[in-house]
């Protein structure tokens, strides 16, 4: 990590709550979730926050003069070294701005970048935080730079003044850019390898998706007994983690997979950059959307999530399961009421992954729901492929076998997601 992860280095948060904005979000919860973020990030000592209002943003400051030394006043008394802005910043903002209060400044997409950066940790993720991290630090190349002649960021990028080492950088960014290109093609091309290993494994896929801080890991750590870095901060997880789990009944194995949070307004680019992260989603039979289901934005957090999915290809059809999690924050009566009305509905489960209430319950519905959402189908197959006729009988998908003079015709009961992982051995 960057000088933004040292120890105890001095932050202040701010969220610009832009007035003019049509369907802006709560300022509170906004200011709320951007702390949260900086806490991910570790050696950072929150000394204050502030919700910071104003109509629009001004273009070469962001915030109105007024504002700008009023804060400045702080953060000198405050003796602040870094303030994170809860927005997009751009490049001539972010100059201007780190000149006048003389501290390092990251936005949104510049923190969200950081954290990625400590928590990443495949070969795959790493360089997708990398290629990520050089296309924003190449947007942030402009002039006369501030007094701040040093690394910025946590990934490898050296800011100097003038023209001439702008050009210089541009060109280095561009560079690495292309070696991190070919590296990347590498490691998918080994992943994609290790996808068609996955598809002769007879085990259904269950992806835990969610808000970011829903507690997905805490849950996944219950169901597989794994310790998976589970602490009440944003991002805690960034990289899928797989097991295989025994379901209560019928004792068959899934896979369980965990993987990275979402969040509201993430970058495009950084979904794009994590798309394959999320690979084991666009694979899975079965996606449990964890939701803290005690947080004020639950529902706006659950269309966040619910966009995402839409646009990384995962279609209303899939199975779904949506964990209300977090009960236990909830008072009494509400707890009560709201158990009673996922009891109810179809494809809910009310869940506190802390006390392990409703765990138990949340692999039931995961048994039910696999064997629901099935189709028959006949399949013809020849003498030689004995190896897919193992693969169905290993995932007790077949109902009849009839021997015929080629081969044998198989009737089959499974699940679209079987059905192409079939096509693939």
């Amino acid at each position: 990590m960057g000088e933004p992860g040292a120890e105890g280095t001095r932050a202040l948060v701010l969220h610009p709550d832009i007035t003019g904005t049509p369907d802006r979000r709560d300022a509170d919860h906004a200011l709320e979730e951007a702390v949260s973020l900086a806490m991910a990030l570790p050696g950072l000592d929150i000394v204050g926050s502030e919700i910071v209002r104003l109509q629009r943003p001004r273009a070469g400051t962001l915030f109105g003069t007024g504002k700008v030394e009023e804060l400045a006043h702080r953060i000198k008394v405050d003796e602040v070294e870094l303030v994170l802005v809860n927005g997009t910043v751009t490049p001539v903002q972010q100059r201007n701005l780190e000149r006048d209060w003389k501290v390092k400044l990251l936005d949104r997409t510049g923190l969200i970048l950081e954290i990625f950066s400590d928590r990443a940790a495949t070969r795959e993720g790493v360089l997708q935080v990398e290629m990520a991290a050089l296309s924003y630090q190449r947007t942030r190349l402009v002039r006369a730079w501030t007094h701040l002649e040093r690394q910025r960021g946590g990934l490898g990028f050296v800011g100097g003044p003038g023209e001439t080492q702008i050009e210089a950088d541009r060109r280095a960014i561009d560079e690495q850019l292309t070696r991190l290109k070919r590296q990347l093609e590498k490691v998918v091309k080994t992943r994609s390898l290790h996808r068609a290993a996955r598809a002769k494994v007879p085990f259904p896929i269950v992806a835990l998706v969610g808000y970011t801080n829903a507690g997905k890991s805490t849950i996944f750590n219950q169901l597989t007994g794994a310790k998976v870095l589970a602490k009440d901060m944003l991002f805690a997880t960034l990289d899928p983690t797989m097991r295989s789990v025994k379901l209560p009944i019928s004792g068959r194995e899934v896979i369980l997979s965990d993987t990275v949070g979402f969040i509201s307004d993430l970058p495009t680019q950084l979904v794009a950059a994590f798309r394959a992260t999320l690979e084991e989603v666009l694979e899975a039979d079965i996606i449990l959307h964890v939701r803290d289901i005690s947080h004020p934005e639950t529902e706006e957090q659950r269309d966040d999530v619910e966009t995402i999915l839409a646009e990384i290809g995962i279609d209303e059809d899939r199975t779904r399961i949506e964990v209300w999690n977090k009960i236990d924050r909830l008072p009494a009566t509400e707890r009560e009421a709201l158990v009673t009305t996922a009891a109810r509905s179809e494809g809910v489960v009310a869940t506190s992954a802390v006390t392990e209430g409703g765990i138990e319950t949340l692999m039931e519905a995961v048994e039910a729901a696999l064997d629901a959402g099935r189709t028959r189908e006949t399949v013809v197959l020849g003498h030689s492929d004995g190896r897919k006729r193992a693969w169905l009988y290993e995932q007790g998908v077949v109902t009849e076998t009839r021997e015929t003079e080629n081969g044998a015709e198989f009737d089959v009961n499974w699940s679209k997601p079987q059905a192409v992982r079939f096509s693939r051995l």
